[in-house]
């Protein structure tokens, strides 16, 4: 199967609601009025995802200061994520499951890879209305860089 075309900037993210790690709902249309990141990654457990979520955690104030919600998304179940956010010392940023069904909004933003039945590894900033206004997919073992992203927000 090809790959769709990775959203493009100023289409609107279809809306979607995913659990996060604590099995609570996370509606995207109710995020509007703010900024929101949906940072991929393929998967828990691996190193690279984990600091890729710990640095989104660390800039929580930040993120709160430049009226952005950031969370992580990846293919894992609600408890694997539950587990691997206690285990890595989450607290605050929301990991969203996109488990079922399987990998939905990665491919509804044109970020799954069939190949390997996970997300590519990509940073999507929509903006107060929920429109595309920042995307980037990196490289699978290449960490994101998270001050690229507060950069663009300070913009």
């Amino acid at each position: 199967m090809a790959e769709k075309t990775i959203i493009q900037l100023g289409k609107m993210a279809k809306d979607f609601t995913l659990q996060d790690q604590f099995s609570l709902d996370f509606e995207l249309s109710k995020m509007r009025g703010r900024h929101v990141l949906l940072s991929f990654h393929p998967l828990a457990w691996t190193p690279v995802c984990t600091l890729q979520m710990q640095s989104l955690e660390k800039n929580k104030k930040t993120f709160d200061n430049l009226h952005t919600i950031a969370v992580g998304l990846s293919v894992d179940s609600v408890p694997c994520k539950a587990a691997w956010a206690k285990a890595i010392k989450i607290k605050q940023t929301k990991l969203l499951s996109d488990f079922w069904p399987h990998g939905n909004v990665a491919k509804g933003l044109g970020l799954f890879r069939e190949q390997d039945g996970i997300s590519q590894r990509a940073n999507v900033v929509l903006d107060q209305a929920g429109k595309v206004c920042f995307v980037k997919v990196y490289p699978i073992s290449e960490l994101p860089d998270i001050d690229e992203i507060i950069t663009f927000l300070n913009n």
